[in-house]
């Protein structure tokens, strides 16, 4: 029997960060879409993700009504702090710039986002969903199939666009046809221990620590939690770091002159990421639009991922808006979108590719890079152009892209 179909302008596959914005977006402008998940609504509120967001989207989400609880509740960061050869070296990022990041832990944008698109708004979305395909995105008339949890029948939503949010492992990405596009892949060839500590954070910014042993960060989550990161090698076993082995390591990965000591506490999350980057070209294939991690990977390195995210629900949400209520560029707005969108993907992972070698540099054994690595460090510290240069990608503030 073939499965009944309904009618909807905008099928958002997966209820992250990129695609509830487009969501509340296309709501906002009373354009009705639906959103398919895989997971479960109280997954994606739990799930532990980034937490850093740069000013620039902040300023985006409040324009569109969708900032009340993060700008309430965020904390304020105004500085980092990289410490190597066994000192401390402050860069007060707020002070040559006038500009700052905002530390609010995904889930809770998440919880803040589904709530406003669902219980306010109004938004269709349907959770825990099985084996989303997409069918005849290179025709007007796309469609996208699904699998109801409660009932177990197939049903099929018929639309104009497909907006593909559903990550690195989703099936957006695999509807693209081959031969129309190029993917783009960097490995580093490293792993970061990924930590979650139950403990406050043992400094009021973000720690970068260079160190022989491997890189070592501090991110702070909020007054009880902690997310820390140890260089390893791609691929390692988390198992095969006990906890007092982790904690042992970020004492010494992290130990600077007149720094307080880490405050330890249980780890409630450890897993490894292993370090690449890839970036899908184009970000549109007939009526499917990528966004967010479905279209681009930054590694966690310079912590771009969700501002991406961000910038291209953003662009894709005035794009469809504009379309759909007949604006005379919104056929031009939609066919931009794949190249305003990677002009500052581009950049982005330009600059994670640099960070990378400043955060790992000691730790390859090469003492001609290690030698090159300090260097650049100290240039941040003795350089104002050099320090602008770096806090300007730090806060993602250029100009243009």
């Amino acid at each position: 029997m073939t499965p009944p179909e309904h009618p909807v302008p905008v099928v958002i596959v997966g209820a992250g960060p990129a695609g509830l914005t487009v969501g509340n977006v296309l709501r906002a402008a009373g354009i009705d879409c639906v959103v398919l998940e895989c997971e479960t609504r109280a997954f994606i509120e739990q799930r532990p993700r980034a937490g850093v967001i740069e000013e620039w989207a902040v300023h985006g989400l409040d324009r569109r009504g969708l900032a009340a609880n993060l700008l309430a509740r965020a904390e304020r960061h105004t500085a980092c702090e990289f410490r190597f050869e066994g000192e401390r070296h402050r860069f007060p990022y707020g002070e040559l710039t006038g500009r700052h990041h905002f530390v609010y832990p995904q889930p809770l944008l998440v919880t803040d986002l589904v709530r406003e698109y669902a219980d306010v708004r109004g938004g269709a979305i349907r959770f825990a969903v099985r084996d989303v395909r997409l069918h005849a995105v290179d025709t007007a008339r796309p469609s996208v199939s699904y699998t109801c949890p409660d009932t177990g029948r197939r049903e099929v939503l018929r639309c104009d666009f497909v907006a593909g949010c559903d990550g690195a492992r989703g099936v957006s990405r695999g509807a693209l046809p081959a031969a129309r596009v190029r993917v783009a892949r960097h490995d580093y060839g490293i792993g970061w221990l990924a930590l979650l500590a139950q403990a406050p954070p043992s400094a009021d910014s973000v720690l970068f620590g260079m160190h022989p042993d491997g890189f070592a960060g501090q991110m702070p989550r909020g007054p009880d939690v902690t997310r820390y990161y140890l260089q390893c090698p791609p691929g390692d076993d988390p198992d095969s770091w006990p906890k007092e082995h982790v904690w042992d390591q970020l004492h010494r990965r992290l130990a600077a002159d007149g720094a307080a000591p880490l405050v330890e506490g249980p780890l409630i999350e450890k897993r490894v990421l292993d370090m690449h980057d890839y970036v899908v070209e184009p970000m549109r294939h007939g009526r499917l639009f990528l966004a967010g991690d479905a279209a681009h990977l930054v590694a966690p390195i310079a912590a771009k991922g969700m501002n991406l995210a961000l910038h291209d629900a953003f662009l894709l949400g005035d794009a469809l808006t504009a379309h759909l209520h007949g604006s005379p560029d919104g056929e031009a707005r939609l066919r931009a979108y794949s190249q305003a969108c990677l002009r500052r993907v581009w950049d982005y992972q330009e600059f994670s590719q640099w960070l990378s070698e400043l955060y790992h540099g000691t730790a390859t054994g090469d003492p001609f890079r290690t030698g090159t690595t300090l260097a650049r460090l100290r240039r941040l510290f003795t350089s104002r152009h050099a320090a602008a240069a770096f806090a300007e990608q730090y806060l993602g503030t250029a100009e243009r892209y």
